[in-house]
């Protein structure tokens, strides 16, 4: 049940940041904005690894394999990505789009076993779900 409640609440707070960071873009630029949400996390995250027990810091240089430490450098183009697509498209568009192809790429993840990640086998219920996300998509965008 946490998880679930968890994942409702991170969806919630992508939709704010991708609005916040869109209407932030279009008083600056997309780098000085992406840059500021970038720096303002990795304060947060300093301040929470002081208060929650500071596990050392040379632990990621054990980290293997290497392109597990690219979350960051994944999350600043997911900064930049969500606020040209949510300037493009809206925020309910570009959230729904997202969210799909989220659901797409973590199933791929998981039937193929990527990252580390146990391999799953093919479940038609979760394709099946999936392709109905996508109809999901083209519905909204139909116009009359």
């Amino acid at each position: 049940m946490w998880g679930f409640l968890l994942a409702l609440l991170s969806g919630a707070l992508m939709s704010v940041q991708g609005v916040l960071n869109t209407e932030a873009t279009k008083q600056s630029s997309i780098w000085v904005t992406a840059g500021f949400v970038q720096i303002s996390a990795f304060l947060i995250c300093g301040i929470a690894w002081y208060v929650s027990g500071r596990e050392p810091v040379g632990a990621l240089l054990t980290i293997q394999p290497r392109y597990l430490l690219l979350g960051g450098v994944i999350g600043a183009f997911i900064t930049i990505t969500v606020v040209k697509a949510t300037a493009s498209l809206g925020p309910a568009q570009a959230a729904m789009v997202i969210v799909v192809s989220q659901i797409v790429v973590s199933y791929l993840i998981e039937l193929f076993g990527l990252f580390g990640m146990e391999k799953a086998g093919l479940e038609w219920r979760k394709a099946i779900g999936a392709a109905i996300a996508i109809g999901g998509i083209l519905l909204f965008q139909w116009e009359s």
